[in-house]
């Protein structure tokens, strides 16, 4: 059966119809495959992006931004005074109210693998609690648990998983009865194609399948907009039934945020933010994290691989980083402003990544790429700020909600991730009253965890235990 002449006709008129020189030597479920993957395929903009990401872009790429108009973007920092502090806890009340009004929601971008870690498995079903061994997935979703006994409204949790592990995470969530949360949605993120970097054209990763690659976490904005299913509204469809105004989104990956925290939502809606921003201080300028900054009066972020070394070390006279602002991937998004950009109200910009892509040769021979030979495509979350009319961008403390898990050793490791919740909740026993055991430099010698299910913060928790508490071994506080 030869392939649809028009589908043959389109992907010729942009030449890509390569595609199907295996047509024949595949079965009905394979070509049903391929094609399904080409209809999905919005070939105009491809061609469009090829022909700038691919075929006319600058082998040296650099920042498009005179550094002389880069400045450093206002924060909210950390208080320091009293009156900061009143500040602060009136932004809490309101962050509170709108909990209690339910007009929250969380999404949780949870797409990764746990390759670097060397887990075969989705990354939210990594084992990092210090003591009881809970799951990514299991702190974040009792932190939401309690949140919603606390305020007496649920909240709704959409995760966006990827093709390569949407059944496992659903089966995880399925298999630990959600883990108590009343509303749990998930959704798939998108894919690009991955082009050839020479004469970009599509990759073939099978006889019947495109090299295809996530869209980058700026696809979160498209995926939560997309009806995959024409009797189910989309996700973000959904949120405006429920009444949802504000997005909470944080990434699987750090088990220190603090979800839907009040504080940073009422900073957010005293603002009238279309998005805001919690950032730490980078500790050094050649530190991995993409800074926020102002240029020409717009905010936005420039990730660490494209600031220049000039703009990195520029100083305070204090000595400090005058760019300091580092990106953390905790915001808050008014639902309202999502679907302006999802309707046409702007789009995201797309970024190339020159990466090695396994493909198959003219012949049907599977190469694998010795060197960089593709160009795959992807979107930033954060290039959403220029977009914002309001934003507001606050600053958290890096010892209490940035520790992110990402290498198996080393630095951002199991390691150093359950000795910082240990030292976290060390921290809480302490300001409850309790004596903790700590080495010389201060950090706790065996695991503490406590469950948000036991309590959220010190306050609560000073609420729970006995006076003059002693921990001098590992200790796990649950329900």
């Amino acid at each position: 059966m030869p392939a649809d002449p028009a589908m043959v006709d389109l992907l010729a008129s942009f030449g890509q119809d390569h595609v199907l020189r295996f047509w024949d030597e595949l079965d009905p479920e394979g070509r049903n495959r391929l094609i399904g993957q080409l209809q999905r395929l919005d070939l105009p903009r491809l061609a469009l992006l090829i022909d700038r990401l691919v075929r006319n872009a600058s082998k040296d790429e650099t920042l498009a931004i005179d550094p002389q108009q880069v400045e450093p973007v206002d924060v909210r920092r950390v208080p320091q005074t009293d009156s900061e502090r009143v500040i602060r806890r009136r932004a809490a009340d309101r962050g509170e109210a709108a909990l209690a009004a339910g007009e929250v929601a969380a999404v949780l971008v949870a797409g990764g693998q746990g390759t670097r870690l060397g887990f075969d498995a989705p990354k939210g079903t990594y084992p990092i609690g210090p003591v009881s061994g809970a799951s990514l997935f299991q702190l974040h979703a009792e932190k939401l648990v309690a949140l919603a006994k606390r305020f007496g409204k649920p909240i709704p949790l959409y995760i966006m998983t990827s093709p390569e592990n949407h059944e496992a995470t659903t089966e995880f969530f399925a298999n630990h009865d959600q883990f108590g949360l009343d509303h749990v949605r998930f959704f798939v993120q998108g894919q690009l194609p991955a082009v050839d970097a020479a004469t970009g054209k599509l990759l073939l990763a099978e006889m019947d399948s495109l090299a295809l690659s996530p869209d980058g976490h700026g696809g979160t904005i498209t995926a939560l907009a997309a009806r995959n299913h024409s009797d189910r509204p989309s996700c973000l469809e959904e949120m405006r039934d429920r009444g949802v105004q504000t997005l909470f989104y944080f990434q699987v990956d750090n088990p220190l945020v603090q979800i839907c925290d009040p504080a940073y939502l009422g900073l957010h809606l005293m603002a009238e933010a279309d998005i805001s921003f919690k950032v730490v201080e980078k500790q050094r300028p050649e530190e991995k994290v993409g800074v926020v900054v102002q240029v020409d009066g717009h905010a936005q972020v420039i990730e660490y691989s494209d600031l220049p070394t000039e703009l990195a070390e520029r100083r305070e006279p204090d000595g400090g980083l005058q760019l300091w602002a580092g990106s953390i991937a905790i915001h808050c998004f008014d639902r309202a402003f999502l679907e302006r950009l999802v309707s046409g109200g702007g789009q995201l910009p797309v970024h190339r990544a020159l990466k090695k892509v396994p493909y198959l040769s003219e012949s049907g021979q599977r190469v694998e790429p010795e060197a960089p030979n593709a160009v795959k495509f992807e979107t930033f979350i954060f290039d959403a700020l220029p977009l914002a009319d309001r934003w507001s961008i606050v600053e958290t403390e890096r010892a209490i909600e940035f520790e992110p898990l990402k290498n198996a050793t080393g630095p951002d490791s199991p390691a150093t991730v359950r000795q910082r919740l240990s030292d976290l909740f060390g921290d809480w026993l302490e300001q409850a009253g309790a004596k903790v055991l700590r080495r010389g430099d201060g950090s706790v010698p065996f695991g503490i965890e406590i469950s948000p299910l036991f309590a959220l913060d010190a306050a609560e928790l000073k609420q729970k235990i006995e006076p003059g508490l002693v921990v001098d071994r590992p200790l796990h506080l649950g329900p």
